[in-house]
């Protein structure tokens, strides 16, 4: 059995090293150009290669997506970018435009290139294509069945990579011309608006004023407001279908998120490696109810058992319990007993925190007392990115999260 590789997106240059830290085999990052996530963070070079070495620092992995659909005006600049990228030495490209592919061939020849979910792979025909085109692995489309993988897995012979959290597009793997009609913000060039997310309703053209809304019922559904993909539970049929790698969406939530999913998605994948049997409720249930602290919608299976599909939120469903995100320990000072927090959300004495660590354990934090950076004590950190002293016994290694939880949790 194949142990995949677990990928998680880096929106920054936080993000990489939270990513890596948590459990992360694997980021995948954008530059300031050429990226399906034109408002996340992303990195200049200059960042990507202060990423490359922290990563190898760990022994991990950094791919860099290039997966807009270009047009021509987008191809004048990419060959040095691609250049820039192939000097660095990054583990990977992903590309989904069969013209940008081609130019990475040329420009940047030593890097392999995965075809991303935007390429629309659903069948083992397109999945040889892209093989013979020069690809080393595949993301396949999310609209796959678990028995589509497995005959695309038996009959080519490639790495295939499959999302198993995290953000779903009402449109094919991705292919959205809602946003750019509606905003003329374009989806397929890193730009889009979410409207998918908005709140709709009908209105009758007799009937002005009158709004109605859409739902769903047993006779008929709606397509937007999708909820979060989550395939925790399975992970092992995947793993024994030998897919290569498992890929968490991502790179526009905070570093709570991504240590959360990494987090979790390492234990199940390690847990599975040494107990290959399915896990026991128990165990899963306590993973699902740390998915759901930073979950914005409820979660679907989506299409990886093809007569359970439940796609849609109808109700806009609140997620209970969530988990929030107020710091990152940023030092430990042994001296003092003191912890640096890089300050991201209010908190302070009362609140129910508890401090994630990089080696998986999770501690509580009861404060009685905290200090600004020039010592005078705080009720509560109330200013963004504030730094904040607070007692702690126990060294807490930079990187670590400091979050406010809910009663499930």
């Amino acid at each position: 059995m194949i142990k995949p590789e677990l990928l998680l997106p880096a929106g920054d240059l936080d993000k990489l090293k939270t990513a890596l830290r948590f459990g992360a085999d694997a980021v995948y990052l954008g530059g300031k150009e050429y990226s399906l996530r034109a408002y996340a963070g992303n990195l200049t070079l200059q960042e990507m290669a202060e990423g490359l070495v922290f990563a190898r620092e760990y022994g991990r992995r950094v791919y860099v997506t290039v997966n807009i659909l270009a047009h021509n005006q987008d191809l004048r600049e990419m060959p040095s970018y691609l250049e820039s990228l192939q000097q660095m030495g990054v583990d990977g490209l992903i590309i989904s435009d069969l013209g940008v592919m081609r130019l990475a061939k040329r420009y940047a020849p030593d890097i392999p290139v995965t075809v991303s979910t935007q390429a629309n792979i659903s069948n083992y025909e397109a999945a040889a294509m892209y093989k013979e085109l020069g690809a080393s692995r595949l993301v396949l489309a999310r609209e796959l069945s678990l028995d589509d993988i497995v005959v695309i897995k038996e009959k080519v012979d490639i790495e295939l990579e499959v999302f198993v959290h995290g953000a779903m597009c009402v449109s094919y793997s991705g292919r959205c011309l809602l946003s750019h009609y509606m905003t003329g913000r374009n989806a397929n060039q890193g730009a889009c608006a979410h409207p998918c997310r908005y709140q709709y309703h009908l209105l009758e053209e007799k009937r002005p004023g009158q709004y109605f809304p859409i739902e769903e019922d047993e006779r008929g559904t709606y397509i937007l407001n999708s909820r979060d993909l989550c395939l925790l539970p399975y992970l092992p049929q995947l793993m024994e279908a030998g897919i290569d790698a498992f890929k968490v969406e991502g790179r526009m939530k905070s570093a709570l998120y991504v240590a959360t999913t990494a987090r979790v998605y390492r234990q199940a994948i390690d847990f599975y490696q040494k107990n290959p049997a399915p896990y026991n409720d128990n165990i899963l249930q306590e993973w699902m109810d740390e998915l759901k602290g930073v979950a914005t919608r409820p979660y679907t299976n989506g299409f990886i058992v093809a007569d359970t599909l439940e796609m849609q939120d109808t109700k806009k469903t609140a997620t209970p319990d969530r988990t929030d995100y107020c710091g990152i320990i940023k030092d430990y000072d042994s001296t003092r007993g003191l912890i640096e927090v890089e300050q991201r959300a209010n908190f302070g004495s009362g609140d129910p925190l508890q401090i994630m660590l990089p080696d998986g354990r999770i501690i509580a934090l009861e404060i009685e007392v905290m200090f600004d950076s020039a010592g005078n004590i705080l009720d509560r950190a109330r200013h963004a990115r504030q730094i904040v002293l607070i007692p702690c016994g126990e060294h807490i290694p930079p990187g670590s999260i400091l979050r406010r939880v809910g009663s499930n949790i």
